[in-house]
């Protein structure tokens, strides 16, 4: 039994992107995490959100497939489309 208290686990979720990308300002407004684009560059401006563990200023961050975004004790892993039905 140990008397430590744990930090509470970050909600996580995946989003699936098409294409090679997707900005940091744009997934957090399609992720729903915030309700603008406007609060989107407000939150990475204020040093809110991180990419990877890391505290990402770049509002229009070009993110991939495997990346982590953590914001407001919330977590997004990026992960491509599959399955498109084509051959």
């Amino acid at each position: 039994m140990s008397g430590r208290n744990k930090p509470a686990a970050a909600a996580s979720a995946t989003f699936a992107i098409r294409g090679e990308y997707i900005q940091l300002d744009h997934l957090l407004k399609a992720a729903g995490l915030v309700a603008s684009g406007g609060a989107a560059h407000a939150e990475v401006d204020a040093g809110r959100v991180r990419v990877d563990g890391s505290v990402e200023h770049r509002k229009r961050a070009k993110l991939r497939p495997g990346q982590r975004v953590d914001y407001d004790g919330k977590s997004v892993v990026l992960e491509p489309v599959v399955g498109t039905g084509e051959s």
